[in-house]
């Protein structure tokens, strides 16, 4: 009976370790699980997909302000700062907005209205974000360039965020400046100075934003009048905003062209420019004249590559020199 009961204590003991490393290896893999979403949530934060289009008009910028190649400094570290100056905006945005994102289908599963992080560690993180990109680009770049980038900041996280946005229907139209500025940062980047050419580049980009914008707003007004947020569908209806869309879309085709007609740009980009305002137009008029539920849609993730084709085009015109 002794041996027998020895026996059972010591497959009891043993089967209580295993089930308490089990239990400890469980908590590690849940532990290291939470650090991953962590991670991912601070990434989400910075509104990784927006802020590569951003950088990418930012880098063409700064590779179009001379004939080869510009310094070094300027490129890393210039769009390296306008990068990080983008994602402290989007952080902010996020904590500004937080309480309508809960209520929008498209932005419920935002880290903030989950509660998988808490507002003041995503505000600090934006804060240090953007207190790191005002350090690089006065220390490694030039005041212009900082001075600028500071703005844009402050146009998009404040002034579009807590006031334009909820203010009025022309929120995008105004606001739209903020978004437009990274080619001209860029630019000022390598030459410290704001060059015409910088600004039809911003021209570019400010014309392209209210159809851009206008398309996803038709295809989720429903949640914009549910948070009361005077969306250009909101206040005046889809049909109205699909006529507008229309409209700038013309707006935008003869935007594009002014690098060529300037002398900026050369063939490659010319006729880039027409393909890709052809496809956008299609898309607009179809956009018009019917009423599909999904073109609205179609229309918004078409101009983000539309944005990205064109910007490449004027990058490889200008280094094949044929114009």
């Amino acid at each position: 009976m002794t041996v027998a009961t020895e026996l059972n204590r010591g497959i009891a003991i043993a089967g209580g370790t295993v089930q308490a490393d089990a239990g400890h290896d469980a908590a590690g893999h849940a532990g290291a699980a939470q650090g991953h979403a962590r991670w991912r949530d601070y990434l989400e934060l910075t509104k990784p997909k927006v802020v590569a289009l951003i950088v990418l008009t930012a880098v063409v910028g700064t590779l179009l302000a001379t004939p080869g190649l510009p310094p070094w400094r300027a490129l890393v570290f210039g769009n390296l700062g306008i990068a990080m100056a983008a994602a402290s905006a989007a952080a902010i945005n996020h904590v500004l907005d937080r309480r309508i994102d809960a209520h929008m289908a498209r932005t419920r599963r935002r880290p903030l209205p989950t509660g998988h992080l808490d507002y003041r560690h995503a505000l600090l993180f934006a804060l240090t974000l953007g207190a790191l990109s005002m350090a690089v680009l006065v220390l490694l770049v030039n005041a212009l360039t900082a001075a600028l980038t500071f703005a844009s900041l402050i146009g998009y996280a404040v002034i579009y965020t807590v006031w334009l946005k909820r203010a009025t229907p022309q929120n995008i139209v105004i606001g739209g400046a903020a978004g437009a500025a990274p080619p001209v940062l860029g630019w000022a980047a390598v030459t410290g100075t704001v060059h015409p050419h910088a600004l039809l580049l911003f021209l570019i980009i400010f014309a392209w934003t209210p159809p851009h914008f206008w398309a996803l707003a038709i295809a989720r007004r429903n949640d914009y009048a549910k948070v009361d947020i005077p969306m250009l569908p909101v206040t005046h209806g889809a049909e109205f905003t699909r006529l507008h869309v229309l409209l700038y879309t013309l707006i935008l085709v003869l935007v594009t062209l002014l690098p060529y007609l300037t002398g900026m740009s050369g063939l490659i980009y010319l006729v880039a420019a027409i393909g890709l305002n052809a496809r956008f137009l299609w898309h607009s008029v179809a956009l018009k004249l019917t009423r599909r539920d999904e073109l609205p849609m179609r229309l918004f993730r078409f101009s983000i590559s539309y944005l990205m084709w064109l910007f490449l085009a004027l990058l490889v015109d200008h280094y094949l020199l044929l114009h």
